[in-house]
């Protein structure tokens, strides 16, 4: 499958024929393709297929990379999570596929206003836009061996994204001390939400991990 989709953008014959014919859908350049309703779809599973996205975001068919950006664009927009696992979904067939930590990647974030007013928006690399709000929140994981943080935001669904590096660095000196919850915590703010980092005994680790 993996020549086929750099060269052609479908899988071999032995796979899904939903999931071919989605793939020589592709829109052409420049052509929005809006989401498909993959949560009220509830067609039967059909077992698991190769395809794993790496913690880098990356997408792999049978151990080789999706190298088509379009290609991925496309499987990331019927990518759905269920309680037991993830799966690529169509109106006809449901199958499952390996991702080792989050499906999507933030590539990017944008700030606009200050105080009660900032909104920040971030870029996923499968081109996804969201903002940080009540809906769609950021969350922070504890890195056990390092002690580092790793952020996440909501993009739909159970789909998070995770920052890249890059972005938390950003992020962290966005922070604030504030009360929440009964605790004084470093976190930041967007859309009028607050999100907490840490307790704000914890700044010096975090900083110290950074």
């Amino acid at each position: 499958m993996a020549q086929d989709i750099e060269a052609k953008g479908e899988p071999e014959r032995q796979d899904p024929p939903a999931l071919a014919r989605l793939a020589r859908e592709l829109p052409a350049p420049g052509q929005a393709r809006p989401l498909p309703p993959v949560a009220q779809w509830n067609p039967p599973f059909c077992g698991d297929i190769d395809m794993r996205i790496a913690r880098d975001g990356a997408w792999f068919y049978q151990g080789t990379p999706i190298l088509r950006p379009a290609l991925v664009r496309l499987f990331s927009t019927i990518l759905r999570k269920d309680p037991d696992r993830y799966v690529l979904v169509t109106p006809v067939e449901r199958v499952g596929i390996l991702v080792e930590d989050a499906p999507f990647i933030a590539v990017e974030m944008e700030k606009s206003g200050d105080g009660p007013e900032q909104l920040l928006r971030f870029r996923t690399n499968v081109d996804d836009w969201v903002t940080a709000d009540a809906e769609h929140p950021l969350r922070f994981e504890r890195e056990t061996e390092s002690g580092g943080v790793k952020p996440y935001v909501l993009v739909r669904g159970e789909l998070w994204a995770l920052l890249a590096r890059a972005l938390l660095m950003d992020l962290v000196a966005l922070c604030e001390i504030r009360a929440h919850e009964g605790a004084q915590c470093f976190g930041v703010a967007s859309a009028g939400a607050f999100f907490p980092l840490a307790g704000a005994q914890e700044l010096a680790a975090i900083e110290a991990s950074l």
